[in-house]
């Protein structure tokens, strides 16, 4: 039950016209100038943006709203008398001569620390400035933090709060101050720390507050009408030139938008192109407002949600595809064919302007071109933050004044596009949008069985095991409708995207979301169905107390919850 992987005619006529000229064309524009969130250099370049895709013939919208910004300033930071250069990070609190003492941590993760021991002190810290590490920090009385980074300092946005803050989320928003600096310079704080007394002077400047930020986006329709569309996104904002990150990917999407722009009357359905701001200095400010202000048009036409940063970096490789189960054979089958390597899926990370879960948007990639083995100390942090295994992950210029148009490879941007044009051509023109519900309801139902292992005799979820396996049953006489049936009647095709729709509308948010569907959950990955996660509490929880009690009944109310929306699918079904 997957897509057809081979190439048909019109999936090579869109991979020939990929052209190298144009993709290095739009980059170049992109990162001439340093795109802070809400300023001129940044809007200059939304503007570009937006004036080559009315040129295209794209319906384009340029909209301004105020975002909750954080640029980082000055920082100092002076060790037992000797001065080390320093930046600080956007989210973080300003401080001035805060003065004690340092101790070094490790890695300063949770289970690391002890409140006697950094009670008071900063922390001297390995790896980039994570907000994981700075809220461990906080709980344990730290007062201040110094990240020791690679080569170079890496820019960094330390707060787990989903763009917009709001009562419920403001208090992780970060409360101390912290610093990075380079690996040489950590590591003489580091022997300092090790052989005797220090004192430790930092000071630091944050600017957070609202700021007026821009949001593009700019659609074209087979039929004129304002009808179903793939949402296809990437952030302009940068730290200091961002050729790579995010110059590249917007190159891509322009690419993408010429390509498409002569297929007008080959669609299916429309192309929306969302250009954000807001993404590194606002934590994801940009698309969390798009879905705030536009939730019902989202939950309501929008078939799928595809992200991209990051591309072309020279010596990348495709060695990743961070996909939902449903939208597997998609990208997938996109990269092998461009690559000719099967990759093996990842489940998406609560990263890279993933906004829109709430909506029941399926989504699909985002950073595809990653380094290869590396001892990089940056690469090893980064692939380490999201889950990675392996020491593999964004190359060392990432988030650094390196990020120039030097370090992107010709070749590897033409690869990386490649991917990206032939699956939004099969997403595009496809009588019926490439989405496989059935492998949606198997990853719950394996996700359902890891609760259920982790639970053992502390919660019984064999009601909602059973009703998946219901679902899944009416899934698979779905899809093999789809994959076995040529269906040629339009109203039937229209019938079949629409329950797809429908059906992701209830599986994504159950797979994908903790809190309310019209909340944002913090920066945190989550398992599977997140909504169960307080099984973990559960089993380490003392049977006899009340507190078990609680969250039992709490588990019981999301069971009920998850088992609504399996009957509302089954309904859809019959």
């Amino acid at each position: 039950m997957s897509t057809v992987r081979t190439l048909t005619a019109g999936d090579q006529e869109m991979l020939g016209l990929v052209s190298k000229q144009h993709l290095l064309e739009f980059n170049t524009n992109i990162a001439k100038e340093v795109r802070l969130s809400g300023s001129e250099e940044e809007l200059r370049a939304f503007k570009y943006v937006q004036n080559e895709l009315d040129k295209m013939g794209f319906q384009t919208e340029l909209l301004f709203y105020d975002a909750y910004i954080s640029l980082p300033g000055e920082a100092r930071l002076t060790v037992s008398g000797t001065s080390y250069n320093c930046i600080t990070h956007s989210m973080l609190t300003s401080v001035q001569g805060l003065e004690t003492e340092i101790v070094y941590v490790g890695r300063g993760h949770q289970g690391s620390l002890r409140k006697g021991e950094v009670e008071g002190k900063v922390l001297l810290v390995d790896g980039l400035a994570e907000a994981d590490v700075v809220k461990n920090a906080e709980d344990h009385g730290a007062v201040g933090i110094i990240f020791i980074n690679g080569e170079y300092t890496h820019e960094m946005a330390v707060s787990f709060v989903w763009g917009h803050p709001v009562p419920e989320t403001a208090h992780l928003l970060p409360k101390i101050p912290a610093v990075s600096v380079t690996k040489d310079d950590g590591e003489r704080i580091k022997a300092v720390v090790m052989k005797e007394e220090n004192c430790c002077v930092l000071s630091t400047v944050v600017d957070t507050k609202f700021v007026s930020i821009p949001a593009l986006t700019a659609e074209i329709q087979p039929d004129d009408v304002s009808g179903p569309f793939a949402l296809f996104s990437g952030h302009i904002d940068s730290w200091h030139y961002g050729a790579m990150d995010n110059g590249s990917a917007n190159s891509i999407m322009m690419e993408v938008a010429r390509l498409f722009s002569g297929k007008k009357n080959e669609l299916k359905r429309g192309l929306r192109l969302a250009f954000w701001s807001g993404h590194s200095h606002g934590r994801y400010a940009g698309s969390t407002w798009y879905c705030d202000t536009h939730w019902e048009e989202l939950e309501e036409k929008c078939i799928v949600h595809i992200n991209i940063d990051s591309s072309g970096g020279k010596g990348s490789i495709i060695q990743k595809a961070n996909c939902m189960a449903e939208t597997e054979d998609l990208g997938l089958d996109a990269i092998e064919a461009v690559t000719g390597e099967r990759l093996k899926r990842r489940r998406m990370f609560k990263c890279a302007d993933q906004s829109f879960w709430g909506t029941g948007t399926p989504s699909a990639l985002y950073s595809i071109s990653i380094q290869s083995h590396t001892d990089d100390l940056t690469v090893k942090a980064y692939f380490e933050m999201l889950g990675g295994e392996n020491a593999t992950g964004l190359c060392w210029w990432w988030h650094t004044t390196e990020d120039t148009m030097d370090k992107i490879d010709p070749e590897c941007l033409v690869r990386d596009a490649k991917v990206y044009v032939l699956l939004m051509n099969r997403l595009l023109t496809s009588d019926i949008v490439p989405i496989n519900q059935y492998k949606a309801a198997d990853d719950i139902e394996q996700a359902l069985f890891d609760w259920q292992q982790k639970a053992g005799d502390h919660f019984d979820l064999s009601p909602v095991i059973l009703r998946i396996r219901e679902l899944k049953e009416k899934l698979q006489r779905f899809q093999n409708l789809i994959d076995q049936h040529n269906v040629q009647d339009p109203l039937r095709i229209s019938q079949i995207n629409r329950t797809i729709m429908d059906i992701s509308r209830i599986l994504v948010p159950i797979n994908y979301v903790r809190g309310s569907r019209f909340d944002h959950d913090p920066a945190i990955d989550l398992p599977g169905i997140p909504k169960l996660a307080e099984i973990d509490q559960l089993v380490a929880t003392d049977p006899e107390s009340d507190q078990y009690r609680f969250i039992h009944m709490s588990l019981r109310r999301k069971c009920n919850e998850i088992l609504f929306a399996f009957k509302q699918a089954i309904r859809l079904l019959d």
